[in-house]
């Protein structure tokens, strides 16, 4: 026991000098670009070698690894000590709140790895463009994914004009997809079809309102430096099109 007592003030040591110096090289002027690995911790260096292209690449091989139930085992413990002093994301998911569609999950990424931005309906407001405008602009994520899921409770309630406190104005931001949608059948949450492609088209929508309404990311994206995307998670089966 007493031995105990010596190495753990021993261990944090150690592992504060690590993250201090993870952070020092972070920090320094010029950055030599380090190759990126499957579950290697972001650094700005990590960061540098990877492009808009990349990334999306990234994401895609980790959203297959999670449908093939073949996600890596992190070491998170050591992940925060060497995020604690500096964050550089390689991507940024605006997503929504649903419990079966978290990003960090179904991307197979680890601490330190990407920025999330949740909200029901995966809508943008001023908020969620500042935020991703950080992301992008400072902190140096390569691309934007607007990351809508199938059986969505948000786009269920704007095919039924649900009514309900706060609430109402969030479905009110759906709207413009349930009107821009057309169908043959019900324009309700039983025609399953219909809330789909309500979806599909909210996501469509999410994407060109980031471009238009933040003229920083579409500058961005139009000189290569980002990617604006937008993609569909199936809460059934796990994967995520493209």
């Amino acid at each position: 026991m007493k031995s105990l007592t010596y190495i753990r003030p021993l261990t944090l040591s150690l592992m504060l000098a690590s993250a201090l110096t993870y952070a020092a090289a972070d920090q320094s002027g010029a950055i030599k670009p380090e190759s990126y690995a499957v579950g290697k911790t972001m650094t700005k260096a990590v960061q540098a070698s990877i492009t808009p292209g990349s990334a999306l690449d990234i994401l895609k091989a980790g959203n297959v690894r999670f449908a093939s139930n073949k996600s890596i085992k992190r070491d998170n413990k050591k992940n925060v000590m060497k995020t604690g002093l500096g964050q550089y994301p390689l991507a940024s998911v605006v997503s929504c709140i649903d419990s079966r569609a978290t990003p960090e999950l179904i991307f197979d990424q680890g601490i330190g790895d990407i920025f999330t931005a949740r909200v029901a309906g995966n809508i943008v407001n001023e908020d969620i463009l500042g935020s991703l405008e950080y992301a992008a602009k400072v902190a140096g994520s390569r691309v934007i994914v607007v990351l809508g899921h199938t059986h969505c409770g948000a786009i269920k309630g704007a095919c039924d004009d649900v009514k309900m406190g706060n609430l109402t104005n969030l479905i009110a931001k759906l709207k413009p997809a349930v009107e821009a949608t057309k169908t043959d059948g019900e324009r309700n949450s039983k025609n399953h079809e219909f809330v789909q492609k309500v979806a599909d088209e909210n996501v469509e929508l999410t994407v060109q309102k980031i471009r238009d309404m933040s003229p920083i990311l579409k500058e961005m994206e139009d000189k290569g430096q980002i990617k604006i995307v937008g993609a569909m998670y199936d809460v059934g089966t796990g994967k995520v099109t493209w």
